[in-house]
Order: C-alpha cells, then sequence, then structure tokens
C-alpha cells in the first residue's frame, strides 16, 4: 500500500495535467476542480442534506457552493479557525443574523468577517459534516491534504458532543480523485460515508457492508507536543484531563 504523501502527491499531479482544477498548483491544498457546483447539486437531492440543520464544513474553495446553499436554505454553518489558533476554534454563521450575501459568507474572509466565533460547547448539535479531500476511495477512507486538521475538528467536536457517531459525513471530488485501491486508515481519521462527483453518488456503507467506525473524540497518544502546544483548546483540554485525573 502507497503511503499517504505518495498518494496526495500523485494526485495534484494528475489533477494538475489534466487540467481539470483552478489555480496554478494545487499541491499542498484542498483541489478546486472543475464540477464543483455539479457535484453540489447532487449532494442538495440526498436526504442528509435536506434535513441537516446545522452543517460543519470545511473552508476551501471547491466546498463554497455547499456553504453558500446552506445559508441560503437558512441552515446554521460552522467553520474552524485555521489551524485552530483560537480557544473558540469555530466561527458560526447564522443566516438569520448575516448583514451580507450568502455568497460572501461562504468565503474564508466573508466568513469571519460577518460570523462570530464559538467554543466548541456552545455548538448546535451537527446534522452533516462537510470534508474537503485529496484523494478517496469507495469505502469510504480520505486523505486531506496533511495537516490532520480536519480530523482533529472532528475529534473535539465529538469530545464535547456536538458530533455523534452517527452524524454523516460527505465530501464533494473529483472523478480523479476517487481511486480503486486500498488507502491507509487509522483510527483518528474520519471516514466518509457519501462521495459526490459531478457525475456519481457514491454512499460508502454500501460498497464496504457498512459504514467504517467514526473516530470517538481526541486520541492524546497520536498527538505530538508539538502539535498539542499550536492549538490552545488542546492544551487547554489537557490541563483539565490532568487536572482531572489528579483529583481521583
Amino acid at each position: 500500500m502507497r503511503d499517504k504523501d505518495a498518494i496526495r502527491e500523485s494526485v495534484w499531479s494528475a489533477l494538475e495535467q489534466a487540467g481539470v482544477v483552478r489555480g496554478k498548483t494545487v499541491h499542498d491544498k484542498i483541489p478546486d476542480f472543475y464540477g464543483s457546483d455539479q457535484a453540489a447539486q447532487r449532494v442538495f437531492k440526498l436526504h442528509v442534506w435536506q434535513e441537516a440543520r446545522a452543517i460543519k464544513s470545511n473552508p476551501d474553495k471547491a466546498q463554497r457552493p455547499l456553504r453558500q446553499r446552506a445559508l441560503e436554505e437558512g441552515k446554521l454553518l460552522y467553520m474552524a479557525v485555521p489551524r485552530l489558533k483560537d480557544e473558540r476554534c469555530f466561527v458560526e454563521l447564522d443566516p438569520a443574523r448575516l448583514d451580507t450575501t450568502p455568497a460572501k459568507a461562504a468565503t474564508i474572509s466573508g466568513a469571519f468577517r460577518n460570523g462570530r466565533l464559538v467554543y466548541v460547547e456552545e455548538m448546535q448539535p451537527i446534522d452533516l459534516v462537510l470534508s474537503g479531500s485529496v484523494a478517496v476511495n469507495r469505502q469510504g477512507v480520505r486523505i486531506g491534504k496533511g495537516g490532520g486538521f480536519a480530523d482533529l475538528e472532528y475529534g473535539l467536536a465529538v469530545a464535547a458532543g456536538v458530533i455523534q457517531a452517527a452524524t454523516p459525513v460527505l465530501t464533494t471530488v473529483h472523478p480523479m480523485q476517487v481511486l480503486a485501491e486500498e488507502l491507509p486508515l487509522t483510527h483518528h481519521d474520519v471516514p466518509l460515508d457519501y462521495v459526490v462527483t459531478p457525475e456519481e453518488t457514491i454512499e460508502c456503507g454500501d460498497q464496504c457492508g457498512g459504514a467504517l467506525p467514526h473516530p470517538s473524540g481526541i486520541y492524546w497518544d497520536d498527538l505530538d507536543e508539538a502539535k498539542i502546544s499550536e492549538i490552545p483548546l488542546l492544551l487547554k483540554l489537557r490541563e483539565q484531563e490532568r487536572t482531572g485525573q489528579n483529583s481521583h
């Protein structure tokens, strides 16, 4: 099995060579692929979209059509603070309170101008998680751009009780990002329930006899000291855990 870095590099290069992505380069990014609008139209037909009242989304351009439509439909939208640099590590966009258009609020800069920073425990229960991806397979294994922040955001929300094990996770990708090979998966990686391309909607649980298990919180043993020290909320939570353990 190829490692994650090799898979990322091959997908980024293949997408650029095929001319199916926007921008000079997609290396080290979630690819902004042509057809993201068509993929979004498929998502809007899914019951998990139609029933969702609160959505957590990544901030990348490929998923902007989803964020915009969520706000247009009156859904509550959460995006993480880049690199989780604030203890209030999510921005909440409430369509009822917006002073700008959903199109502008759905951008990274617009979200932070028009949303409000919230602590994870202030968030409403999440009904649907949107993820950006570099590579996926039909079994629901996802490879991101390598920072590990999407998995950490998810773990923090699970630990706070705002995401449940059954909360569906969805990504939109170009067909070239759907690989016909086994991909590496660790227990802290967040698997996908739905992979949607401009041409196809893949229900991952149907591909492998059931959905892959979702992470149950933060896996401290997988985090090195450098990563913990970068993220104020992780430092706070670790201190709380230590204090709690010492009091028993």
